[in-house]
């Protein structure tokens, strides 16, 4: 166990005490990278989603971008207020969990968090597997080993994690700010040499486009719809800071309202200033993702040998891998609010050492890491199953929002009907707006993949109705009443298990007789004829006051036969109870655990599901469970 605890403070660090619970608020500076990396990631490979899907109805099309891209930034303007609304009125966190919880139920709540769990897995894959994509446009040679690093990158962000929200953020702050900086450094670059006529096309400008799609018509009205939906992942891990507000430091509302504000400018900005670099410079984007578009445009405006380039690149990198982080925080917040309701495990409701929900943590990179094996670290099959539910979510959250408002309408003095009816417009404008989105991106991209993500939230929805389901009925059961009150044992059998006679059996026999039962046996099964007469011998000739009882096992079995000797005490009278005392050794090592217990590890499981029967383990530490010093070396532990 030693060993073990040397190698988590290794990984994670030394454990926090629920007092320094204050010191891991976040500041905005801070909040940032560690909510904002996945929509401000985003804009790294929105614009290439769009312009790959346009390619299928031909070169000719590629120019319906600049509206699409248009229409996708008045979408992320209009969610960002949206939200903004959301962290004011909900500070308690859960975003569109506890918006829909509160304003239409259980049911729509589910809903709502099976789509953002799903979602947060999602994130994880797609932004690692996008930065490792940036890795291998830089460097050919790792495109073999992509699936390698992307698991490895995944295992690497869990572990930051691990640590805190506060040293992870740290540690990715630089790469989130220097993916902003140097892509408002490549704008400018861009922008003088455009003027002065220095700047390259893109490398696949001479790439042929071939219409694989009909178009034409209501055809090419459903192509720029499809386009649309493929940017829409620039929208992804806006809700993030509303299910995190508790985590800004106070007035935790203003802060997250103002975070959340600073990120959608610089996200819009971002993403119109990179759609306008890709369709100037008749970038392509191609279906294997690699070069990717932002990829091509860093090398015509820094040029493709140039340090700046190399830094653009790994600059991306880092953002888009750190994109996950976002729902590194996301996923084990929500998940724990969920176990605090009773809809998943309680064991996601517990902090770790650094007061973070380290359960959650884990079992996101796991799903992760499943899904990134699972498509083979495909980006283009990935992102198929990505946003649904995201807009899903965004739906139910900005409905509930309106429904949150006129409740509260009745209610409102006459001096603050303007400001709530305000606030009621933005969230119906948002409702509105991502309800037509989460029409569009189902139309377009289930026959693509998509049914899966519908899928899993759809067991994610069962699976958690069932959860609640056997909490609330095991709690009716365990409940005290009047008529159910336990009765007072009439007398207690007590049993002690013995294989051999030796010391942990004699102090097994001394704790038993110290409980003072009203009758006392020590057990033993005859499996072995000669190990058994061995016993006995042994026994009478230490004269104990105390009866050995020898149960027969023709088959060698030792549950069957303990078992039937128990029933049969038990069965005398119901109103006793029997006591069963199992001497075990403690060791140090995990492998000295292989070699002993395990007799003792199958009984205990079975008596667990016996009536009336009570276990009662009896350690006796080897020397190996307890390291000693050099003076100290040679006593017999205690």
């Amino acid at each position: 166990m030693g060993q073990i605890g040397a190698v988590k403070r290794l990984f994670v660090g030394r454990p926090l005490s629920s007092q320094r619970m204050q010191e891991t608020l976040l500041p905005k500076w801070l909040a940032l990278p560690v909510f904002c990396s996945d929509p401000i990631s985003s804009v790294a490979y929105a614009t290439e989603q769009i312009v790959l899907v346009l390619a299928f109805g031909g070169a000719a099309y590629l120019s319906l971008a600049k509206w699409v891209a248009a229409a996708v930034a008045v979408l992320l303007v209009i969610v960002v207020l949206s939200y903004r609304q959301t962290c004011f009125a909900y500070p308690n966190g859960g975003g569109a969990f506890a918006v829909s919880l509160d304003n239409f139920g259980p049911g729509a709540a589910l809903v709502a968090a099976s789509a953002l769990l799903v979602d947060y897995v999602m994130t994880v894959a797609v932004s690692v597997v996008s930065g490792v994509i940036a890795i291998t446009s830089a460097v050919t040679s790792l495109s073999a080993h992509t699936i390698a690093l992307s698991v490895g990158f995944t295992v690497m962000l869990m572990l930051a994690n691990l640590r805190g929200v506060k040293e992870s953020g740290r540690a990715f702050a630089v790469p989130t700010y220097a993916f902003i900086v140097l892509t408002f450094v490549m704008f400018a670059v861009g922008l003088i040499k455009g003027l002065t006529g220095h700047l390259p096309d893109a490398s696949t400008v001479h790439q042929q486009l071939h219409r694989t799609a009909q178009v034409g018509g209501i055809f090419t009205l459903l192509l720029a719809l499809r386009a649309f939906a493929s940017g829409c992942t620039a929208l992804t891990g806006v809700e993030a800071i509303s299910n995190g507000v508790p985590s800004f430091r106070k007035p935790t509302s203003k802060n997250a309202a103002e975070t959340l504000t600073i990120m959608g400018a610089l996200a819009v900005t971002m993403f119109v200033g990179i759609t306008v670099l890709a369709l100037h410079l008749h970038a392509h984007a191609l279906p294997s993702g690699n070069p990717s578009v932002i990829s091509q445009i860093a090398a015509s405006v820094f040029g493709d040998t140039a340090v700046l380039f190399y830094l653009y690149q790994a600059a991306t990198a880092g953002i888009l891998i750190l994109a996950a982080n976002t729902a590194f925080n996301g996923f084990p917040v929500l998940a724990s609010i969920l176990a605090q309701e009773r809809y998943l495990p309680r064991q996601l409701h517990n902090r770790g050492d650094k007061l973070v929900f380290s359960n959650g943590i884990v079992l996101l990179g796991g799903f992760a890491i499943a899904l990134i094996v699972g498509f083979n670290a495909n980006l283009d099959h990935l992102i198929q199953l990505y946003i649904i539910g995201v807009f899903t979510s965004f739906t139910l959250s900005q409905a509930g929002m309106v429904r949150h408002w006129n409740r509260l309408l009745p209610t409102t003095p006459p001096a603050n009907l303007r400001r709530l009816r305000t606030s009621r417009a933005i969230n119906l404008v948002g409702a509105v707006a991502t309800g037509l989105v989460l029409v569009i991106v189902l139309y377009s991209k289930v026959t693509h993949g998509a049914w899966i993500a519908i899928l899993a939230m759809m067991a994610l929805f069962v699976l958690m109705r069932g959860i609640h389901s056997h909490y609330a009925a095991v709690s009716t059961e365990l409940d005290v009443t009047a008529s159910d009150r336990p009765l007072l044992p009439s007398r207690n059998h007590a049993v002690v298990l013995v294989s051999r006679l030796h010391l942990p059996t004699m102090r097994a026999l001394a704790y038993a007789k110290a409980t003072r039962p009203s009758t006392l046996a020590a057990v033993t099964v005859k499996t072995d004829e000669a190990d058994t007469e061995r016993l006995r011998k042994a026994w009478d000739a230490q004269d104990l006051d105390i009866p050995l009882v020898i149960l027969d096992s023709p088959y060698r079995e030792m549950t069957r036969p303990v078992l039937d000797y128990l029933r049969s005490l038990h069965k005398n009278s119901p109103r006793d109870i029997v006591t069963v005392f199992i001497p075990e050794y403690v060791v140090g090592r995990w492998w000295e655990q292989l070699l002993h217990n395990q007799s003792a590890l199958r009984l205990k499981a079975r008596l667990l599901f016996e009536p009336g029967v009570m276990v009662t383990s009896v350690p006796w530490q080897l020397r190996s469970s307890h390291p000693v010093s050099d003076d100290q070396e040679g006593v017999r532990p205690t």
